[in-house]
């Protein structure tokens, strides 16, 4: 029975779009799609996520780069904010501890007003920067003050005039000297006081009288003295508490219209409240003081207020807003917020003012989106999103102070609660890294959202395909595509996918192919994107990438590596295999021989023995060895030995998609039936011969098309394929055309004896009831070879 090739109708599966109204000619007719497409599972898996807020229900969004995995998520987050789960989103502020500096406070408020406050406690306290000094420069407080100090001066010469007069009776005169101090000091007949000398030549009698009464005056005095000392206290207690007094009426008529704004929120009440009081012990801020200590106060970076009082506002969010956060850059500061420190006249400080917001920070309570490995790869990263997801706290510490024994000081801001869902992005490698090595990863993240890479084509599913296509279209402000444009994309999905009933899910190759398309369209000042503007950027990409294919290609035409199109040869076939850069895969064929020789039936793989040669290669070798074993030595070894090579090969050899060609070359070594050359086949076999699919199909048989179209002109040619790749074959128009005109051929096999009969235009042959095969057949004549060569052998031992 003759094995027929493909149909043209099976090599390629076109679009036709017959879902899409008949008077939609472009995307500009189309409605952009605003859902996740073909993403149903992932979509589950994060609205489960996202509809539970205990914590550890964090997502890890699996799947290869250029899914769209963050748009997707993005496009779902923005349909359907998880208002249902209460989630509540505040801002935060940090302001000054009153109390204990070194841990500012965190000062929490409804979402969007914390700038708002912040501006009122500006102008609040520029109020009172120009208010008190103005209370305190006024008619009113001198006369209040005044009026205390002549009080004070009234009760401290009351008690000082008793002393005086005491004093002068006994001559001697109580006086103040240059340096403050009160003194007792002896006097003349003339009211005048002594000398020295004259005091000297006094009697001895009339000087100790002046020195013990001197000495009685100065007991009383000191008494005085602390009497003064007591009456100054008071005068101070009295001018503080007018001073304060004074500030407090300034405080109540300034701050009284913000406290009523604010009376409903108890948090920023009571902060209005410490914050009068402490400006009532510091009102030398705004009042008076040393120069130095006022520029300190003064020294913010942004707005000339007293720092003590500034609020800094961490996080501000949008009103009714679900916060979502993609960090591209998430090191320790841009992940956790850092603190800043300003240096003022040679000095270096640091205060609540100075502390700065990270990622999380702005994404509490909302959502986090990071890519896995690059927070895997910056240091603390890892473990700092872990701590603060376990304890639902958000500690702001100086990555210095985490990393190092120093013990320099600086603040300790108090944690802000943290509710916040975290999004990883990661392949499946590092997904299974964090399984095995990080126990904790199943606790905190314990839903996966599995991306899938193809979808279904369907009709329908094609007509959403366009609208995906007219998304990325508008998104982009790019040029509509036509409707032949939108199917010949679809038809390239497809063909990405490497499946004619699938349609690729990587939005980035298909967004990357709609801006070079669109390129192309703008570059011959087209109206729209159209079929050629699609075929031409597709080109480019070719050319662009095609450095290695084209050398490769030379070689074949040059000769440089050695292959037959044409003709019968033993032992030899061009088997297909596929080169893959990082832009580009192209298939490529090469030769492989199989020599037999006399011996004991074992397999010699070349590439195996001189290391070149993968696992899965040498185990595809096994595996055909098997079955040539079970055809032909089921009753006595098979007396030849076989040496398996690629030609030309100076590389690495792996998989086993060449199985099928081996098998038949060594097939062709033992019956010395010579193997057709126009031919080339590519394919893996089971232990039973049956035909397994292969990857890059598509590649392959292009490969030996346009190795065979370059040095030849078409005519035989031709590529065995597995059956079960008929489904995945999406070739070039090229190929296409060439098939359709009958100058070139693709087969598709169930089993190795289909091959061989292509391969040689005789039948394989099964075997009978006596375990013997047709003797006009290939397994038949090499069945009688065989047989000949173990009586041969027998003779010759009989006769030795």
């Amino acid at each position: 029975m003759s094995i027929k090739p493909l149909s043209c109708s099976q090599l390629y599966r076109t679009s036709t779009l017959s879902k899409l109204a008949a008077d939609c000619k472009s995307t500009k007719h189309l409605q952009p799609l605003d859902q996740i497409i073909g993403q149903d599972r992932a979509q589950q898996a994060v609205e489960f996520a996202m509809s539970i807020k205990e914590k550890g229900y964090n997502i890890y969004a699996l799947g290869h780069n250029g899914l769209g995995k963050r748009t997707m998520i993005l496009r779902y987050l923005s349909r359907h904010e998880p208002s249902s789960n209460n989630h509540t989103i505040f801002d935060w502020c940090y302001t000054v501890n009153f109390d204990e500096a070194r841990h500012p406070k965190v000062l929490k408020l409804p979402a969007g007003s914390a700038h708002q406050f912040k501006k009122d406690i500006e102008n609040l306290i520029h109020r009172l920067v120009k208010a008190l000094p103005m209370a305190f420069d006024n008619e009113i407080y001198f006369a209040r003050s005044e009026k205390l100090k002549n009080r004070l001066e009234s009760k401290q010469e009351a008690i000082l005039q008793d002393l005086t007069q005491s004093a002068r009776q006994h001559s001697i005169s109580l006086t103040l000297t240059v340096q403050g101090d009160y003194q007792l000091v002896a006097m003349n007949d003339k009211n005048e006081a002594y000398s020295e000398d004259d005091f000297e030549a006094l009697s001895d009698s009339k000087k100790k009288r002046f020195e013990t009464k001197i000495a009685e005056l100065e007991i009383k005095l000191r008494d005085i003295i602390r009497q003064l000392t007591i009456l100054e206290e008071e005068f101070s207690d009295k001018i503080q508490k007018l001073d304060e007094q004074i500030a407090q009426d300034v405080l109540i008529h300034c701050t009284t219209p913000l406290k009523e704004k604010y009376n409903h929120l108890a948090e920023v009440k009571s902060h209005l409240i410490e914050m009068n009081k402490d400006i009532l012990d510091n009102l030398e801020i705004f009042v008076e003081g040393s120069e130095d200590d006022i520029s300190l106060a003064y020294a913010a970076l942004d707005k000339k207020m007293p720092r003590r009082y500034q609020i800094n506002v961490l996080v501000c969010q949008e009103t009714n807003s679900f916060p979502i956060v993609v960090e591209d850059s998430p090191n320790y500061h841009t992940i956790f917020g850092y603190i800043e420190s300003a240096t003022f006249k040679g000095t270096v400080f640091t205060d609540a003012s100075l502390i700065r917001a990270g990622s999380l920070h702005r994404a509490n309570g909302g959502v986090l989106m990071i890519d896995a490995v690059k927070v895997l790869e910056r240091p603390y990263v890892w473990d700092g999103l872990k701590r603060a997801l376990r304890a639902n706290k958000l500690n702001l510490s100086s990555l210095e102070r985490e990393v190092s024994l120093s013990g320099t000081i600086s603040l300790d801001p108090e944690p802000i609660p943290l509710s916040v869902k975290i999004i990883l992005f990661g392949d499946y490698q590092t997904y299974q890294l964090l399984q095995q090595y990080d126990p904790e990863f199943r606790e905190l993240f314990r839903v996966t959202a599995d991306f899938e890479d193809v979808m279904p084509r369907t009709d329908i599913a094609e007509a959403h395909y366009a609208q995906f296509i007219s998304s990325i279209v508008h998104d982009n402000n790019m040029l509509h595509c036509d409707r032949k444009a939108m199917s010949r994309i679809i038809e390239y999905s497809s063909r990405q996918a490497e499946d004619q009933d699938k349609l690729s899910l990587h939005s980035l190759d298909i967004a990357n192919l709609l801006r070079e398309s669109n390129y192309c369209a703008r570059l011959a000042n087209a109206t729209l994107i159209r079929h050629h503007h699609v075929e031409q950027a597709l080109t480019n990409k070719q050319q662009r990438a095609g450095r290695l294919q084209d050398y490769l290609l030379q070689s074949f035409i040059n000769g440089s590596t050695l292959i037959d199109i044409k003709g019968n040869v033993i032992g030899q076939i061009n088997a297909l295999s596929v080169i893959a850069t990082s832009d580009s895969e192209f298939g490529i064929p090469g030769r492989i021989t199989a020599t037999a020789s006399f011996g004991e039936g074992e397999i010699f793989d070349i590439e195996r023995k001189v290391k070149l040669g993968g696992n899965l290669h040498s185990k595809g070798v096994m595996i055909l060895s098997a079955y040539i074993a079970s055809v032909f030595g089921q009753t006595a070894t098979i007396p030849l030995t076989t040496r398996l090579t690629f030609e030309q090969s100076y590389g690495q050899v792996d998989g086993d998609s060449a199985s099928l060609a081996e098998c038949c070359a060594i097939i062709s070594a033992f019956s010395q039936v010579p193997l057709r050359q126009d031919i080339a086949i590519t394919g893996s076999m089971d232990q039973f011969g049956h035909a397994q699919p292969i990857g890059g199909v598509n590649e392959k048989v292009e490969g030996f098309f346009d190795v065979c179209s370059s040095i030849t002109q078409l005519s035989t040619q031709g590529v065995i394929i597995p059956r079960a790749n008929v489904h995945n074959l999406m070739l070039r128009n090229d190929v296409i055309e060439a098939v359709e005109q009958g100058l070139f051929h693709i087969w598709a096999i169930d089993h190795v004896t289909d091959a061989i009969q292509l391969l040689t235009n005789i039948i394989a042959g099964s075997m009978n009831n006596k375990g013997e095969y047709a003797h006009n057949s290939v397994f038949g004549i090499t069945q009688n070879r065989l047989t000949n060569l173990r009586k041969d052998h027998n003779s010759t031992a009989s006769n030795t």
